[in-house]
Formats: C-alpha cells, sequence, structure tokens
C-alpha cells in the first residue's frame, strides 16, 4: 500500500507545481505579449493640428492635447474647451481574465452638459519603420457601434473616431478627424522617468466590466468601471483671474485661459515660437473676478496667462487685455491641488 500512495503523491506534487507555474506564467511581466503596445511610447508630447467635425461643437483650426505617462503602462490627457465640454482620453494595458491581456481606450467627458464615456479595445495593428496604424472598436458591439483609428507617420499623428450615433445607423459614420503634429516631448519625460514608461508593471483589472451591457458606452459617472477620480498621479489647478483694466468688463465677452509648460514671454516680449509649449486652455465668460479649475492635470512646472478677449480671436492681439505680470509660474504635485492668480490690467499695444 505504502509503494502505492509514494507514486501517488509524487504525480498530486507535479500537477501542482505545473498549476502553481502556469499561473505564474500568466501574471504581467515585461515579457508578455500585448499587441499595440509600442502606441503608449508614441503618444507621448503635447499635439497640436486642426480638427474637423460635423458636430455641433463644429471644427476648429487647432487642439491642443498633452499626453503624458501616468502609471507605468497608462497615458492620458484631459482637455477642455469651455465649462460644459471637456474630454478626457486614455489608453491603458487592461486584464480581461486569466492571462489575457489588451491595449484599451477610454474616450469620455462632457458634451453640452451631458456624460458620455466609450471603452473601446485594439482589435487591428499595423506597425513598420516608417508608420503604425492601429484601431480600437467596442468590445461588444465591434466597429459598427463606434471605433477610434490612430495612424503615425514620424511627428504627424491622424486621429480619428466614427460612431453610428447612438445607434441609429447601420454603420459608424465619421465624428472628428484630427490632423496633429506633435510640438514638445520635454514636458513628458519628468513622468516617463518617474515610471520607466513604458512598462508592462501594472493592469486595470476589466474581467467582467461590460457583462449584461449591450455596448460598452456609459451616460452616468456612476456606472464608469474607471472614472476620472480612479485615474492616478494627476491632481488639480485652482486658477483665480481677477480683471482690473478695463474697469467695465463687457459679459459678453470671453476669457482666455492659457497654461504652457514654458514661458511665452521674454521680459515684456512675446515669444510666439513658444506656443508650441500650450498644455491646457479654457474659454470662459468674461467677468470683473472668476476662476477655473482645470482638473486631472498632468503634475509638473506651468505659466500661467489670460487674456480679455475683445475681438474674438482667443489670441495675444492689440486692443485686447492681459496679466501685466507675464508668465505667472506655478507647479503641481502629483496627486495634490495648487491655486493659482492673475490679474488682467495690461492693454496689449
Amino acid at each position: 500500500m505504502k509503494k502505492l500512495l509514494l507514486p501517488l503523491f509524487l504525480i498530486l506534487t507535479i500537477l501542482a507545481c505545473k498549476k502553481e507555474k502556469t499561473k505564474e506564467d500568466c501574471s504581467l511581466q515585461e515579457t508578455t505579449p500585448i499587441e499595440g503596445f509600442s502606441l503608449l511610447e508614441k503618444l507621448q508630447g503635447i499635439w497640436n493640428g486642426p480638427l474637423n467635425s460635423p458636430t455641433p461643437l463644429g471644427s476648429f483650426p487647432e487642439w491642443i492635447v498633452d499626453f503624458r505617462a501616468i502609471s507605468p503602462s497608462q497615458i492620458a490627457a484631459k482637455n477642455e474647451l469651455d465649462a460644459e465640454n471637456d474630454i478626457f482620453m486614455s489608453f491603458f494595458v487592461a486584464e480581461l481574465g486569466e492571462c489575457e491581456y489588451k491595449l484599451a481606450f477610454r474616450n469620455g467627458g462632457g458634451f453640452a452638459g451631458q456624460q458620455r464615456i466609450s471603452y473601446m479595445y485594439l482589435d487591428s495593428v499595423y506597425e513598420s519603420t516608417a508608420t503604425s496604424f492601429y484601431r480600437f472598436s467596442d468590445p461588444i458591439k465591434g466597429k459598427d457601434r463606434v471605433f477610434t483609428t490612430l495612424q503615425f507617420s514620424g511627428n504627424s499623428l491622424t486621429m480619428e473616431t466614427y460612431t453610428n450615433k447612438y445607434n441609429s445607423l447601420n454603420e459608424a459614420v465619421l465624428h472628428f478627424s484630427w490632423q496633429a503634429t506633435r510640438q514638445d516631448l520635454s514636458a513628458s519625460e519628468e513622468a516617463k522617468e518617474h515610471f520607466d514608461f513604458p512598462k508592462k508593471e501594472q493592469s486595470i483589472p476589466f474581467t467582467h466590466s461590460f457583462d449584461n451591457m449591450q455596448e460598452a458606452v456609459f451616460y452616468t459617472s456612476g456606472a464608469d468601471p474607471f472614472p476620472e477620480e480612479a485615474q492616478p498621479y494627476l491632481g488639480t489647478s485652482n486658477i483665480s483671474i481677477t480683471i482690473t483694466n478695463p474697469s467695465t468688463v463687457d459679459s459678453s465677452k470671453k476669457v482666455l485661459i492659457l497654461i504652457s509648460t514654458e514661458p511665452l514671454f521674454n521680459g515684456f516680449l512675446f515669444n510666439p515660437i513658444n506656443l508650441k509649449y500650450r498644455s491646457r486652455y479654457v474659454i470662459i465668460p468674461a467677468a470683473q473676478s472668476t476662476s477655473f479649475s482645470f482638473n486631472y492635470m498632468h503634475p509638473g512646472n506651468y505659466y500661467l496667462n489670460a487674456i480679455y478677449d475683445l475681438n474674438g480671436d482667443f489670441n495675444f492681439s492689440s486692443g485686447d487685455y492681459m496679466n501685466g505680470a507675464f508668465d505667472r509660474n506655478f507647479s503641481l504635485a502629483p496627486e495634490s491641488s495648487v491655486n493659482a492668480s492673475v490679474q488682467i490690467n495690461f492693454e496689449i499695444p
């Protein structure tokens, strides 16, 4: 009987070891194959270019997006147009189950005050030395519901999103097209070094995130499996604006709050070439005193300027008013909040 028990014990031990080894091999490691993982590195930097869209928001001659790492295997950018329209984009490694990892795209924000958050998984990749192409689509309904493509060529990026307009069409049609050029990489270096980015060290659990759903789209932040407030590393910059000159403010006009990673002025001289370092901006109604909070903002060193825009071109134009103390400097630490203020009191000659 003892002779029979020994081989049985050995067999059970070998099986247990094999099971443990399989489980260990399934954990996320640098050698874990993740299709399209190099996209994360390609996205780094401040990008700018025209955006064309048939939506009610229309098209823009410039759309500036500052992509930086916010974890070892996640990159993100937050943008505002005004208080009711914003977007938070994030690309990250999602864990879909044992031994299954995919690159995911979170695209969400406010549209005319209404929330919409959609998730897509990478479903198509082409990479060569000259160009690369990535397509993300709805993990439930596929590309007939919504899909996004990104195509890189050198320092150029073409990003397009298609949607079937809340399932009112049989197939997805163009939502927006963005033709961008990378303006700067230096601002993203600190986060890159901090996380040793991109590194297959962390993944977001998404195994059951879309169970019993008809599509991977959410219209309330409460149901969102990876809401903005759960995003790591980011902080908030609370900006206060006071207008003392002119003494009377026209409430029909707008104020442009502009945040850059390098100063826009050399002493009293405007340096337009440094507009490439713009990182975040927002357009708000003009008032004698007003404020705005840039949330989910990358940690770093910044320069603040504000323009009381009289001619509506949202630029440093003659006759507009801005802060006389140019380039108000402030720094934002990870997962923290900072306050900064400027006084608009200088008429641009």
